[in-house]
């Protein structure tokens, strides 16, 4: 059986979304880990209570990956938010915004009812997407959520 085991998104400084994602998101470090020969960093974060799954805070890289116009055009990128997406759950989308608002996270929009439960969302320092959502118990006669 396979099943995800991390994901990855694309940072401009570890360090800065380390702080972030410990500090005012509160998650924990799942590892943190520097290979010197390669002057690599692996580092990998996740929310407490879910230790099968962690985010990989992946800087962007340079040569010899990437030539340096095609590392800055990906940072541009994930700045932008095309970086991709991450899709949170909360029980209480309210309570939960007021908790990040209150740590410092500047969200796009309010906590707003949708066809599948209440969403809000945010960015992290380097721009990656975060939707936080509580789904709420879908109505087949209605074709949404009540």
């Amino acid at each position: 059986m396979m099943k995800i085991a991390n994901v990855q998104f694309w940072v401009h400084d570890q360090d800065e979304a380390l702080r972030f994602y410990t500090k005012t998101l509160g998650w924990e470090v799942r590892a943190d880990v520097t290979m010197e020969a390669w002057n690599f960093r692996w580092l990998a974060v996740g929310p407490g209570g879910q230790d099968n799954v962690g985010l990989v805070l992946m800087p962007v890289p340079g040569p010899p990956m990437l030539d340096p116009g095609s590392s800055a055009a990906l940072a541009d990128l994930v700045a932008k938010g095309a970086g991709g997406t991450l899709f949170l759950e909360t029980d209480d989308c309210q309570a939960s915004y007021d908790e990040l608002s209150g740590r410092g996270v500047v969200f796009n929009d309010p906590p707003t009812v949708q066809p599948y439960g209440i969403d809000t969302s945010f960015r992290d320092p380097s721009g990656n997407n975060i939707r936080l959502t509580q789904v709420l118990e879908f109505d087949p006669a209605r074709g949404t959520a009540p």
